[in-house]
């Protein structure tokens, strides 16, 4: 029978149809995943902290006598030193006293003289009879009374020395006085509750810093149980503005108490101060060192993620290349790792990328993370026609 020439055309345009829509054939391997070798490391556990600068020394300047002040001797918001004058206030009424104290002291030597001769005269009268032993024994008495007056007068002269030198207000400590309370001609008193003015040793300069009751007892689990040894690391500091101050600090000491309001134990460090950028009360935050983990694993934080209930789990590659899901516990974050305190070991090999493709049990090609992807395992096939 004649095979019409329309279908035969219909039939070869069908059949080379088809030939050309079979997609090539490619030969698919394991999946490739990138991995990180994890390795036990010293890692120091920093802390961040903060607190307020608090003055090395504070000092407020009072009067010890009261009195007109007569002159300001120093430059408010200066430099101060020990014993420097600061206040004059007037002397007039206390260099009177000293003079009246001295007067008085020279009429009671005066009297004692009088008082030893008559006493030493009666003491050779009362053998002969000539004065009764009565009169001889009151004038022992006036002797010694007359003596003990010239100690009271020179405790009186003394006295008064002091005060007049109170007059002549000093710096009781070296540091960085404040503006004065009170001016020339005002009146102060020595029992006065407000200060003349300020003094603050800002170099070296004290920082308070506050860490949580229940962080400072886990730090000492650690110490206990050997996990961490003591480190000697400086404390560093971040200012207000948000930049590191260029000196570094030491802890000093940990308060004994906890606050019962806030749960925190106040830690001071100590800072140089010399340029005199930090100033009492500012606020702070400290970084310190107070431990170091001697065999700590660090893992990068891409390769732990977070189950429906926050636990946090990592993919590692296990025996034969095959994929092991493991539950872990990360304890603080490091730069840019987790610091895990189970469920990953040293020599594990931590998958952080290609995650999304390598399921539990199945069999990946491991390459070290950062390496360029590799080209397809297989070609195409060829196309049948």
């Amino acid at each position: 029978m004649k095979i019409p020439a329309a279908a035969v055309l219909v039939a070869t345009a069908v059949l080379a149809s088809g030939c050309g829509q079979k997609k090539p054939q490619m030969n698919m391997g394991p999946v490739e995943v990138g991995v990180v070798t994890l390795a036990a490391q010293s890692v120091p556990l920093e802390t961040e902290l903060q607190g307020r600068t608090v003055a090395y020394q504070s000092s407020e300047v009072r009067p010890q006598v009261s009195g007109i002040i007569k002159s300001l001797l120093f430059k408010e918001g200066g430099e101060v030193r020990a014993g420097q004058p600061l206040y004059q206030i007037d002397p007039a009424p206390y260099q009177a006293s000293l003079a009246q104290a001295r007067a008085s002291l020279a009429n009671a030597e005066a009297a004692v003289a009088a008082a030893k001769a008559k006493a030493d005269r009666y003491a050779g009268l009362v053998g002969m009879e000539a004065v009764s032993k009565q009169d001889a024994d009151d004038a022992t008495a006036a002797y010694k009374q007359a003596t003990a007056n010239v100690a009271l007068q020179r405790a009186a002269v003394q006295t008064a020395q002091i005060n007049l030198g109170y007059t002549r207000v000093n710096a009781p400590i070296s540091g960085r006085i404040g503006k004065s309370n009170f001016t020339v001609g005002a009146l102060v008193t020595a029992s006065q509750a407000d200060p003349l003015a300020s003094i603050q040793r800002m170099d070296p300069i004290y920082v308070d810093l506050s860490q949580s009751a229940a962080d400072l007892l886990k730090l000492r689990s650690r110490l206990a149980s050997g996990g961490v040894m003591p480190n000697s690391a400086p404390v560093r500091l971040k200012l207000e503005d948000g930049s590191d101050y260029p000196a570094t600090g030491v802890l000093q000491f940990t308060e004994v108490t906890v606050d019962p309001n806030t749960g925190t134990v106040t830690l001071r460090a100590a800072f140089p101060n010399a340029s005199g950028v930090l100033l009492p009360g500012m606020f702070v935050r400290a970084f310190i060192s107070q431990a170091e983990a001697p065999n700590a694993i660090l893992a990068p934080q891409q390769g732990i993620a977070r189950d429906p209930k926050g636990g946090a789990t990592a993919l590692v590659v296990g025996a034969g290349n095959k994929v092991e899901t493991r539950t872990v516990v990360v304890d603080r974050v490091v730069g840019d790792k987790w610091l895990v305190a189970s469920g990953l070991k040293a020599g594990d090999r931590l998958i952080v990328e290609g995650t999304a493709k390598a399921k539990p049990g199945a069999t990946v090609k491991p390459v070290a993370a950062g390496s360029p992807p590799a080209a397809p395992a297989g070609a195409p096939a060829g196309k049948k026609g």
